[in-house]
């Protein structure tokens, strides 16, 4: 199973069917209206965000999102909408998604990604620790988040 991995623009189909994947799961997970922050397709393209499409063979694997938090000078991004497909979770997937996203997040000057996710999301809270992204208590002053999620923090400058 080969996995390929592209940044396209927010325009993309892909994009969009992502994020609905995404945001469907959220809501069967935390019930309708999940998500009240709202995620603008513009934050998602160079040089502030960037959308990650994973592919297998072709089709639809999963994506991922970065985008800018704070003021872009502080060069701090959050990692939005990580899903894959259900059938193909376990599979390297998700990584792969991450990988991309943190080195091109290394290479356009990024210091550090923030992310969070909900206490409904087991696997998520496994993954995020497995791959070396730290819990916090706090996103940085200003930044949109949800005061019951559970935050997580990865240096990119160390």
């Amino acid at each position: 199973m080969q996995i390929q991995v592209n940044r396209e623009p927010s325009t993309s189909p892909a994009v969009r069917a992502l994020v609905y994947c995404a945001l469907d799961e959220l809501n069967r997970r935390y019930g309708a209206n999940a998500d009240d922050h709202s995620l603008h397709f513009e934050e998602l393209d160079p040089p502030n965000g960037a959308f990650f499409v994973a592919r297998i063979d072709g089709h639809l694997a999963g994506g991922v999102a970065l985008r800018t938090i704070t003021d872009p000078a502080d060069r701090v991004a959050e990692v939005k909408r990580l899903w894959v497909r259900p059938d193909l979770r376990k599979f390297g997937v998700a990584q792969r998604l991450m990988s991309e996203l943190e080195t091109w997040a290394t290479e356009a000057g990024f210091l550090t990604i923030y992310l969070e996710t909900g206490d409904r999301q087991p696997e998520a809270i496994a993954f995020y620790s497995r791959i070396n992204y730290e819990r916090v208590t706090a996103f940085p002053e200003g930044a949109e988040h949800y005061p019951e999620g559970l935050k997580f923090k990865k240096d990119l400058s160390a």
